[in-house]
């Protein structure tokens, strides 16, 4: 499946964790440390999104090749300082199209989303959640994919002004209800908060005084500062607030009632 990471706080170069970490996405990118069974390589194209200090909505930057196969990269993340940005490697499904428009992060206005992970039975299982869409969404899907689907129905939800984490959770389950073998780690920001659940992949989440990183695998493994988030949760972070929320139905319409403790 495809690895991805949000940053937020104090704006730094992107290069940090793409590429200079001890595994950083780059490194996952060709050597990942838990697929969880859904493949062994991310090759299939690579997405940055970020926020500039002049700017009201996110930039992004993707590409359909392998992100160690492109010669700008370095440039780019140098360059790049933000207070908040995404990035994602892809491992795509197999009849998926490998186009640079099926590369995550997918943008509108200040929303980066991002999802690894995959929906069995693809198209079918999705074709009762697909027609409560605007005919317009699905005309104008980025690319032919679950992840391009499950953005549309965030955004759907997003646009109607639920918040992060809702529109997340009410995704996640009304994904599994029609596709109970769906691998659905959706992360999303809006450039001051990132919200993220687990689905059967891994997720990890490093909360410094002045930042929150959160990532499918830790950046400098035997750094005791990660922490795992459990299966089946829903993560609400900031620098110096982390919420871990369980996802189950709830009669108030809220996601999830209390939030949890990380070991």
């Amino acid at each position: 499946m495809c690895r991805h990471l949000a940053y937020l706080g104090s704006p730094r170069p992107m290069s940090g964790l793409v590429i200079d970490a001890s595994h950083s996405l780059l490194h996952q990118s060709y050597a990942p440390a838990d697929m969880r069974g859904g493949g062994t390589v991310n090759a299939d194209g690579f997405g940055l999104g970020w926020y500039a200090d002049d700017d009201t909505a996110a930039r992004t930057y993707r590409r359909g090749c392998p992100v160690w196969a492109d010669p700008s990269l370095g440039s780019i993340v140098g360059e790049v300082v933000s207070g908040c940005f995404v990035a994602t490697v892809r491992n795509a499904t197999v009849g998926m199209p490998v186009v640079e428009a099926a590369v995550g992060p997918f943008v509108e206005d200040r929303w980066l989303f991002s999802h690894n992970g995959w929906v069995p039975d693809w198209p079918d299982s999705m074709v009762g959640l697909a027609a409560d869409l605007p005919t317009a969404d699905l005309l104008t899907l980025p690319a032919a994919t679950d992840s391009a689907l499950l953005w549309a129905l965030v955004r759907g939800r997003l646009r109607k002004g639920q918040g992060l984490g809702d529109a997340l959770v009410e995704v996640v389950l009304d994904v599994t209800e029609t596709a109970p073998a769906a691998r659905l780690n959706l992360l999303l920001t809006d450039g001051s908060t990132i919200a993220a659940t687990t689905w059967t992949h891994a997720l990890w989440v490093r909360d410094g005084h002045d930042h929150v990183i959160v990532s499918s695998e830790p950046l400098e493994p035997g750094d005791e500062a990660w922490r795992e988030i459990p299966d089946h949760h829903l993560l609400l972070a900031q620098p110096g607030a982390i919420q871990v929320l369980p996802i189950t139905p709830a009669p108030t319409g809220s996601p999830a009632a209390t939030a949890e403790d990380l070991p």
